[in-house]
């Protein structure tokens, strides 16, 4: 469950949260309801609430105990019986369903307008019969005083099926080339109808003639881009009624008179699907693509509103109650609950109890017309005064602030700034528009240039699953940073991509062969075409054999090149850590063993007091014998000649004989092996 608080309105969304598949065992799915929230909170009103494409439209039954809505694919009515809240049946049609009627109080007589001209009437064990219309349907409506059936379409004719004599009668001829949309009023009968020309035909059924017609596209005078036909009617009494037009209007009309009472724009200029009222709150709905508007029917003050992230297609809320049902582009059919505009039905009266228990959870916030601005941006616009009253309202760090004043403000304190940003909002179109001086056509990023390069090589040569994960990694959204993103670049010198380096240059050389090979095999097969030989040859045998052969082979040799770089990276750590510790040891040392420069020909080196052999060249030469340099010619040419000889200790010399008389005694024991004789075949020995 989702909780939405627009301005003081909450509205609940009951159809929010993950659903779990049918599939699903109920082991699995008691542990995915008792560890994950979403699943958890998730509130099922009635099971199987869905369509298997999308919902076209929904209606409750005037009893108020049965749910119908229609949808594809395949095209399918599906019954919900409230009271056991789960699906009581499910039909399938041959055409999808444009609008349909409840006949009766419950499901036992419903009628179907189909897109397929056909008009179907079921009763409660299934079809009970099937005509068709002479032109293509957009809505229908039913008389009840006189049984007939009016249905209205792409032509100027109302046409009338009387259902009790199961016949059609005298069509009604409006003055339109098309009608859009059909009401009955339930307490005088007067059946008006909305035209493509955006007016409305009012139609006496007791005299069969016409007895007035409004002009509605002549009460929009904005400039609009789409004409304001008729698109959606509905009566709340015997003299009110809405009229909804594609341009996104709703006027309010007393049919008494030729202008309206009110005019709400939607103000997205989507079309006007269908309208309802709340008597008991004074209340307009009016449903768009987009969203459902619920506002205030003498001022026209927005209340709250219901968006989705699918196209709305219809839908229905229960008399008297704050109970919607929605029938959108989507499998999930949405039910809302807003508290404010009635009371739960009686069949989920549990609803009320859930609500208020709810109160402690997190809500998200709306507001219509504000905007959030922290305290500096409040003492830049210089409106610190306004603190404490109600022109702000507090939120965590900061305030909102209603628009209106927060652009006043803005523009008294920059009155310039709407002019800068026009300047340079021309000057980017400007740049924009120039072309580059130089032009290089390459479709290569700046960023991972070479894992680009491969993936678009295997792209288009690559196998049927290469070539799919290649387009996948370089379309998909979550890699684009891959190959904008300079740190997400490859680093050459990182010890595991040397590592690595050895086995991806071995695999494009293979690949890089297998394409090769492929290439020539279907170069070959061309040219014996061309040909027309009738001998077959077995190039492609052989060239799968010598792959075979250089695979067993190129498995050795990246091995060994693997281990040579394994063994280069050891040593380049280990010379790193070797300087490290020389660095360390000569701050420690201070100044100890540096070079003095004598006036004479030759100089000294002062002797260091460590081990000579992890000393560097110069302090090597510290302990050795005097430099000398030598004059050679007369330009100044000098030669220097010195030894780094190791003086050899008693120590040395003593080791030194030991293993001389050690090699002297093991030469005595070793016996030849020139008369042994190897057995090929046994791997024994032969005397």
């Amino acid at each position: 469950m989702l909780v939405t608080d627009v301005g003081d309105v909450k509205i609940y969304n009951l159809s929010a949260g993950k659903a779990l598949p049918d599939w699903v065992s109920d082991k699995k799915r008691r542990e995915a309801q008792r560890k994950n929230v979403d699943v958890s909170r998730r509130i099922e009103l009635i099971q199987d609430f869905d369509m298997p494409s999308v919902a076209t439209s929904v209606e409750l039954s005037p009893d108020g105990q049965y749910v119908l809505a229609t949808g594809t694919y395949k095209p399918r009515i599906k019954c919900f019986d409230v009271n056991n809240l789960s699906l009581k049946f499910e039909r399938c049609f041959d055409s999808e369903v444009v609008r349909f009627k409840v006949l009766g109080e419950d499901y036992g007589k419903v009628a179907f307008l189909q897109a397929d001209r056909y008009v179907e009437f079921h009763a409660a064990h299934g079809r009970h019969y099937r005509l068709r219309i002479p032109r293509f349907g957009r809505d229908l409506d039913y008389h009840k005083p006189s049984c007939d059936l009016f249905l209205v379409g792409t032509s100027s004719d109302i046409y009338r099926l009387n259902t009790e004599r199961g016949q059609f009668l005298q069509p009604y001829a409006s003055s339109a080339s098309s009608l859009n949309a059909c009401e009955v009023n339930p307490e005088h009968h007067l059946l008006c109808v909305g035209s493509q020309e955006g007016t409305v035909e009012a139609w006496d059924p007791r005299d069969r003639v016409r007895c007035g017609i409004l002009d509605v596209a002549a009460n929009i005078r904005d400039g609009l881009e789409i004409f304001p036909s008729v698109s959606a009617l509905k009566f709340k009494d015997g003299l009110h009624m809405a009229v909804g037009t594609d341009s996104g209007h709703v006027l309010l009309y007393d049919i008494r008179a030729r202008e309206p009472l009110m005019i709400k724009d939607h103000l997205n200029q989507l079309s006007v699907k269908k309208i309802d009222f709340n008597r008991e709150h004074n209340a307009v709905y009016s449903l768009d693509a987009a969203m459902l508007k619920i506002w205030d029917e003498s001022s026209g003050k927005q209340i709250a509103y219901i968006e989705s992230a699918s196209n709305f297609n219809d839908f229905s809320t229960s008399p008297g109650s704050g109970l919607f049902f929605f029938a959108q582009e989507e499998p999930k059919m949405m039910i809302y609950y807003i508290p404010s505009l009635g009371p739960a039905p009686r069949w989920c009266s549990f609803l009320d109890n859930l609500t208020e228990e709810i109160e402690s959870e997190t809500v998200q916030n709306i507001y219509d017309d504000y905007k959030f601005i922290t305290k500096q941006e409040l003492a830049d616009l210089g409106l610190e005064h306004l603190e404490g009253t109600n022109m702000l309202r507090a939120y965590m760090h900061g305030f909102f602030i209603d628009i209106r004043l927060y652009n006043k403000a803005r523009a008294i304190a920059d009155p310039f700034a709407f002019e800068r940003f026009r300047k340079e909002k021309i000057a980017k179109q400007i740049q924009e528009s120039r072309p580059a001086r130089l032009q290089l056509k390459s479709k290569l990023p700046k960023v991972n240039k070479d894992l680009a390069e491969k993936l678009l090589t295997e792209k288009e040569l690559g196998g049927s699953k290469l070539k799919s994960a290649a387009t996948d990694l370089l379309s998909d959204d979550r890699f684009k940073g891959m190959f904008e993103n300079p740190d997400f670049e490859v680093d050459k010198s990182a010890a595991e991509y040397r590592l690595l380096n050895p086995v991806l240059t071995r695999l494009d050389k293979s690949r890089s062969k297998k394409m090769k090979a492929a290439s020539e095999a279907a170069a070959a097969a061309e040219e014996r075409i061309q040909e027309k030989e009738t001998n077959s040859s077995d190039d492609d045998d052989l060239f799968s054999e010598k792959d075979n052969e250089s695979s067993e082979d190129e498995a050795q040799t990246w091995t060994k090149d693997v281990k040579r770089e394994y063994k280069k990276i050891n040593q380049e750590i280990r010379r790193e850590q070797r300087q490290q510790m020389e660095e360390d040891e000569d701050k420690s040392s201070g100044d100890e063993g540096a070079f003095e420069v004598q006036e004479k020909e030759d100089f000294t080196i002062g002797h260091g007091a460590r081990k000579i052999s992890r000393a560097s060249l110069g302090k090597r030469l510290a302990t050795s014998k005097p430099v000398e340099v030598k004059m050679i010619g007369g330009l100044g040419n000098c030669q220097m000649t010195f030894s780094t000889e190791k003086k050899k200790t008693g120590f040395d010399r003593k080791r030194q004989a030991e293993l001389r008389k050690h090699r002297e005694e093991r030469k005595k024991v070793i016996r030849p092996t020139t008369s042994l004789g190897l057995k090929k075949k046994t791997g024994s020995f032969k005397k």
